[in-house]
């Protein structure tokens, strides 16, 4: 049978892994303190950005219709699909005098961190078992550090019974799903590859730099620049891009978590109650503000092609990225803080014992997002409310339900528990069977081993052992 040859147009739009798409992905997952270091910085290098007090004006004493504008894209995505679009920029104007926003706060190891996305991952008792194995074998890198059959075998012991080494790599594979991209894997090529899976398909030379990394790592380490162009069939230019992709990504993604100093956290939203009801805004007081130079901006020449005037260029591009990618964090972390607070209004209300049910995947789909984006605006980012100062995580909290469609958060029923236990006899304390007993009659219903899980994270011991020491 002859085959036909046709010719086809599809017209599409397409946004590019650009390393301005990049910066505004890493200044997302930045706490405000080391974004205002990033910011300090880019205030010392570029002549055409500065602080400004009257922030909001700047679009007034930049350029119009210049060539250069017409290479900005005018939306920025941040989303790891960049189906995400913001574009506004600036702080609520604040009255009066704020509260004290400035407190010290323990920082977080590598294993609460998974652990937190774990409780928020919809996975069932045995996977969640396995999953557990694997982030107690995960390294101060990132790096699964235990063979898969060991950890099987070991699991077996435990009493997972009939447990198969595909079981395992089926959570595993859902692990490597999680924040900071790269976890879980068994070597630096994995790693590399898990980065590079989660960039855009259309990304430049995407395929060529996952044939590097899966086929010629050696190559690259030894510089054999001969090897790639030839097994790569690239050109010079080309090559250096692809290079330059593979080395913008995270050998080590653990590592940012291998230290939990104290450190001083600010908090980017604030939460406060007038008579319009529940209001969340960002903090003005966080970040810098930023505008453009506007005597220098004047200086730019449209067909000017002069060393200098291209140098003025590039800073005004780098300058207007930097601001469009601060716009873009600041909006996201206020949609994702207002979405987080609309369905805690109970705590706000009442405190931890009225906390919600709420995993990732609620707030990801309210507000259009990938799970991974929602760990990554919730992670080092706080909210100042009238009840304190909290990270934005502490608001979610996996669901205990009893089987008739009532449910409850960990949150709570652990506040509960607390509760219960500060208030009751001191010649008697009460059993983690006397506990259940007493959140069934409040209506929540749950196992005593449950009730003993959430007693020991909390620090307390048990009835006989508080008897004693009283």
């Amino acid at each position: 049978m002859a085959m036909k040859a046709s010719l086809q147009l599809r017209v599409g739009t397409q946004l590019t892994m650009t390393p301005q798409l990049q910066q505004a992905i890493a200044l997302l997952q930045l706490s405000t303190l080391d974004l205002r270091q990033e910011i300090q910085q880019a205030l010392e290098s570029n002549p055409m950005l500065e602080l400004d007090d009257g922030f909001g004006e700047q679009a007034a004493s930049e350029p119009a219709d210049d060539d250069w504008a017409s290479e900005i894209p005018s939306e920025l995505s941040v989303d790891s699909d960049w189906s995400d679009t913001y574009q506004d920029l600036g702080a609520p104007a604040g009255s009066g005098e704020g509260p004290d926003f400035e407190r010290q706060a323990s920082g977080q190891s590598l294993q609460d961190h998974l652990a937190w996305q774990l409780a928020m991952t919809d996975l069932d008792e045995r996977q969640r078992h396995i999953a557990e194995s694997l982030i107690d074998a995960v390294d101060g890198a990132g790096y699964l550090a235990q063979p898969l059959d060991e950890l099987r075998d070991g699991l077996k012991n435990q009493g997972l019974e009939g447990l198969k080494s595909r079981e395992v790599e089926q959570v595993l594979l859902r692990l490597q799903q999680f924040e900071p991209t790269g976890i879980f894997a068994r070597d630096l090529r994995e790693c590399l590859m898990l980065q590079l899976a989660a960039l855009p398909d259309d990304t430049p030379l995407l395929p060529q730099a996952r044939r590097l990394v899966r086929q010629f790592l050696e190559a690259l380490a030894g510089d054999d620049r001969r090897l790639l162009k030839r097994r790569l069939g690239l050109d010079d230019d080309a090559l250096d891009e692809v290079i330059a992709l593979v080395r913008s990504l995270d050998p080590r993604p653990g590592s940012r978590y291998s230290e939990a100093d104290n450190d001083y956290v600010i908090p980017d939203l604030v939460a406060r109650h007038d008579n319009r009801g529940w209001q969340v805004e960002l903090n003005p007081e966080a970040l810098p503000r930023l505008r453009i130079q506007p005597d220098y901006a004047a200086l730019i020449r449209r067909a000017d092609k002069s060393q200098d005037n291209q140098f003025l260029k590039n800073h005004l591009q780098e300058a207007r990225w930097l601001m469009k990618s601060l716009s873009s964090r600041n909006d996201t972390l206020l949609r994702v803080g207002r979405e987080i607070m609309a369905r805690q209004l109970d705590f706000l209300e009442q405190g931890e014992e009225a906390m919600r049910p709420l995993i990732l995947a609620d707030i990801a789909q309210a507000v259009e997002m990938h799970e991974s984006t929602i760990s990554r605006v919730t992670t080092q980012k706080f909210i100042h409310t009238p009840r304190g100062v909290f990270e934005l995580k502490y608001f979610f909290s996996s669901q205990v339900g009893n089987g008739d469609g009532d449910a409850h958060s960990s949150t709570a029923i652990r506040a509960r528990i607390r509760k219960l236990i500060q208030e009751e006899p001191p010649r008697k304390p009460l059993s983690d069977s006397k506990l259940v007993t007493l959140l069934e009659e409040a209506g929540i219903s749950v196992a005593r081993r449950t009730v003993a899980k959430y007693r020991e994270a909390m620090g307390i011991a048990s009835s006989s052992e508080r008897k004693r020491l009283r």
